[in-house]
């Protein structure tokens, strides 16, 4: 039984349980007992229809993508997507092209695995499972619907999405035409766009325990015609067993890319990240230069980036859990005013009491200005 409060109105909106149905992740995680992060709904009717009732209803829609049937209604629980039930008419493994239709065992069948193909009505609850997906989702096995060559020669990314739902529901052994089928059709993903490539990866190491997943990938050179530098899942490993359930996919990714900045600086920019990824991958891949405390590695890089490194290393981070960034002292106009000349050596001296400060751990008030003797002439006395 699957059931989602708050739906009421919308789905007496859409005519009920005989028109529309509640539609993949929603009902998958709902059956397992998991969080449900989003809810999605199929429906027999049009697109044009859907927004004629929700706007007769007075619920506001929004036409997130009629070209593929999908119109978003905005509810006090959250968004909630209505996708008219499709099949695909076309496919070059990155597009379908698709026409509607009220068959639901149609719709079904186009797509991927069968743990995602399960729908339920949402007034009753009742479960429709035409591919065996209740069975697979308790056994752990994620499994295509159909021959899983020609479902990955449909989208490409199915590749990727195996090894994804594999890292979040697998148990056991891994599906053996699944695999193989991956395999065979690995250079498949060359085809794809690298912030496609980019959004499975990180979604993939987000998951509670990525390792086994991102193994298998290696040992079936699955990576390879995208990413041929990443090639031991050794340093995840260990950096996933100190990271606990707080795991970050980009500093996960600086894991399977190594000590190597050069090399995370050509990663990010093949897989098209953000910049802010760009920064942060960049700095998590420079964890064999030395550091420090993990508060003046803090305070150099930022605590996100300390926390990063810190862990790429194995070395503890509870010294960051109240860490605040200290302020300097002291400014160029103290300099100045201290009396030292006007010019570049104001920058360098700066520079070099603030290094200074940095490694004797932030020293305030008297031992401050202890350590500013060392730099002369520029000392209390000259205040």
């Amino acid at each position: 039984m699957v059931r989602v409060a708050g739906l009421e109105p919308l789905v007496a909106a859409l005519g009920g349980g005989k028109t529309t149905r509640l539609i993949g992740g929603v009902v998958r995680d709902s059956l397992l007992g998991v969080p449900v992060s989003d809810i999605d709904l199929a429906t027999r009717l049009t697109p044009d229809d859907v927004m004629a009732r929700l706007e007769a209803a007075g619920i506001k829609c929004v036409p997130t993508g009629l070209a593929h049937g999908t119109v978003t209604a905005v509810m006090p629980i959250g968004p909630v997507e209505i996708t008219t039930l499709r099949r695909d008419v076309a496919t070059d493994g990155r597009h379908a092209t698709v026409a509607f239709t009220d068959d639901w065992q149609e719709d079904a069948a186009r797509r991927d695995f069968t743990i995602n193909a399960l729908s339920a009505d949402p007034g009753t609850g009742e479960v429709f499972d035409y591919f065996g997906g209740q069975n697979d989702l308790s056994a752990g096995r994620v499994r295509f619907i159909g021959e899983p060559l020609q479902r990955i020669a449909e989208d490409h990314l199915r590749i990727l999405r195996f090894f994804r739902f594999f890292a979040r529901f697998g148990k056991g052994n891994a599906d053996a035409a699944a695999i193989n089928a991956c395999a065979a059709r690995a250079n498949d993903l060359m085809a794809l766009s690298r912030e496609r490539i980019a959004s499975e990866l990180l979604k993939l190491l987000a998951a509670l325990d990525p390792v086994p997943s991102v193994r298998l990938m290696l040992d079936h050179s699955i990576l390879k015609p995208v990413l041929p530098e990443i090639t031991s899942a050794a340093t995840l490993a260990a950096l996933v067993s100190r990271e606990g359930e707080a795991g970050d996919p980009i500093r996960r990714l600086a894991a399977l890319i190594g000590p190597n900045p050069t090399l995370a600086w050509d990663v990010a920019a093949r897989l098209k990240l953000s910049k802010a990824q760009n920064k942060r991958l960049i700095a998590a891949c420079g964890w064999t230069e030395p550091y420090g405390t993990p508060g003046a590695l803090a305070y150099r890089i930022g605590e996100e980036g300390a926390r990063d490194r810190l862990l790429l290393m194995g070395i503890e981070t509870s010294a960051l859990e109240q860490w605040v960034r200290p302020n300097f002292p002291i400014s160029g106009g103290t300099l100045i005013a201290r009396g030292l000349p006007a010019g570049p050596q104001v920058a360098k001296t700066l520079s070099a009491i603030e290094n200074a400060w940095i490694d004797a751990s932030f020293p305030e008030g008297a031992a401050f200005n202890a350590l500013l003797e060392k730099f002369s002439p520029v000392t209390p006395s000259q205040s």
